[in-house]
């Protein structure tokens, strides 16, 4: 969804390209590829290493947006680098680029307690009364990523960090 927000803002219109959906857009003072695999999400990593080949990019390009169940709903937090933490997605990225110097933002989505079938939990659709934190959220992690390219990810991680809705 924040994917979304940005190409909005952005009036970009993506197009499916092989197993990715892909739009090139004006962001943050310069031009921007926003990506969204097409896969499944602990597939991620092809998707997105495929691209940034075949436009000359490198792991060191990249802002991913995740969700993230270890973050209460409506929490942002940023990272430049760091371990997959457990999150499939971040995974599979990690392991196709082979570096963890991927800076990330997380969109926490936790609601309550967890169950033990998380996929299932994280494909569920948000509950009426949430859907107004979500929404904050998303734009929230919008903003965090036009910061992140226009001021760079430390006045963006002290700008955005651990904020909550």
């Amino acid at each position: 969804m924040a994917v979304d927000a940005l190409a909005a803002r952005a009036r970009a219109a993506g197009r499916v390209d092989g197993d990715a959906w892909v739009a090139e857009a004006a962001l943050g003072g310069g031009p921007v590829l926003l990506v969204k695999p097409l896969t499944f999400m602990n597939a991620s990593g092809g998707p997105v290493a495929r691209v940034l080949a075949a436009h000359g990019g490198s792991p060191s390009d990249l802002v991913v947006l995740v969700d993230d169940v270890a973050l209460e709903l409506g929490t942002l937090r940023l990272r430049e680098r760091g371990s997959h933490g457990g999150h499939n997605g971040l995974r599979s990225l990690v392991e196709t680029l082979g570096t963890e110097e991927i800076v990330r933002v997380r969109i926490g989505v936790r609601r309550g307690e967890l169950p033990e079938d998380l996929a299932e939990y994280v494909l569920a659709d948000f509950l009426p009364d949430e859907v107004l934190v979500v929404q904050e959220a998303v734009g929230l992690a919008a903003d965090a990523v036009v910061s992140l390219l226009e001021e760079g990810p430390a006045a963006a991680m002290n700008r955005f960090n651990a904020r909550r809705l």
